[in-house]
């Protein structure tokens, strides 16, 4: 008897017919380049910043400026902080998410410290007395505090190269602040000091984050981080509420910070941040900068001009060149949650 029923019914339980290739897993997924967590995570991570880069000319929208004030500060940062808590109860809930650990509780806390409280306080009362520009250029200094937070926090020792392309970037943004300070200089303000506060609780905040994200749903961290504020934000919230009317665009910055920088922007960005390391993912931070002058354009009549998109094209080049350099994890000290 022959043996080809037996061969063609071998392949139709394959799936298979004889003399045609079975397709590769490569073939039914993604492109490769895709599947590795890293570029996954590097991906989300540009998109949260994305979404985060409009947050400062949003808020100088919000609280307006010295000589024409409109919400304040306290208000912003405590406002969008409990819209966010009510979308996140109600994204909890619809998920059927589980109550946090104990063991998460200090870290949720240390959470909302850094990005419910610390960083949209202390930015929303600076951006009154400076410009957008000049709060963007501060915000360079971010990558590399997040990365510093990241490698303590999660035990990983970042090599020699990696920090050399960190500290090229934030060099980079501190030059391009130079040259466009003009004759006046840089100068000290207070708000620049509140502005480099908010960067620091920023990064304990995205660290902190995203240690939780390994274990918890990267969606879910930042809606309990919100929540449990609930009960702080909303008598500040309702105390600094504005009691006169404000101008339509005042409000649209309001919302845009209450539902993109304090909730969705975070969906992406912990995501990004758990998939992709915490240390290499930050440095997508160094393009904020740069896309939040390109905000500024049209919403505060900011000028951009080739300067401006020339250091924004050699710190995007640091970032590249960062993510190929190595970081280590200390094997011998195994991280604890």
């Amino acid at each position: 008897m022959s043996a080809e029923p037996d061969r063609l019914q071998a392949h139709a339980h394959r799936g298979t017919p004889p003399g045609i290739a079975r397709p590769t897993p490569q073939a039914q997924t993604e492109p490769r380049w895709i599947e590795r967590p890293a570029n996954k995570g590097l991906l989300l991570g540009f998109l949260g910043v994305a979404l985060f880069a409009a947050t400062l000319p949003m808020t100088r929208l919000a609280v307006g400026t010295v000589d024409a004030p409109l919400m304040s500060g306290v208000f912003v940062a405590m406002g969008r902080a409990v819209v966010a808590a009510a979308l996140s109860l109600l994204f909890l809930l619809a998920t059927r998410a589980p109550l946090p650990q104990r063991r998460d509780f200090w870290p949720l806390a240390i959470t909302s410290a850094g990005v419910v409280f610390g960083f949209p306080l202390f930015s929303s009362v600076a951006m009154r007395y400076v410009e957008a520009v000049h709060a963007s250029v501060i915000v360079g200094v971010l990558p590399l505090a997040t990365a510093a937070v990241g490698a303590l926090l999660h035990r990983q020792r970042p090599s020699s190269g990696f920090w050399a392309c960190a500290a090229l970037g934030s060099a980079l943004v501190v030059a391009f602040a130079v040259l466009r300070s003009g004759s006046a200089g840089l100068g000290v303000h207070p708000a620049d000091l509140l502005l480099l506060a908010a960067m620091l609780c920023a990064a304990i905040g995205y660290a902190y984050g995203a240690r939780l994200s390994q274990h918890m749903r990267a969606e879910h961290v930042i809606c309990w981080a919100l929540v449990i504020a609930l009960p702080i934000t909303l008598p500040m919230a309702f105390t600094a509420r504005p009691q006169m009317p404000l101008p339509a665009s005042a409000w649209w910055g309001f919302v845009y910070t209450a539902v993109f920088s304090m909730w969705i922007g975070f969906f992406a960005w912990y995501r990004g941040l758990a998939l992709g390391g915490t240390v290499r993912v930050s440095q997508v931070q160094l393009v904020q900068p740069f896309m939040s002058m390109l905000f500024a354009v049209p919403l505060l009549g900011e000028r951009l001009d080739a300067v401006t998109l020339g250091f924004a094209v050699a710190v995007i080049a640091t970032v590249f060149m960062g993510k190929k350099m190595p970081v280590h994890a200390n094997a011998h000290r195994p991280e604890r949650n």
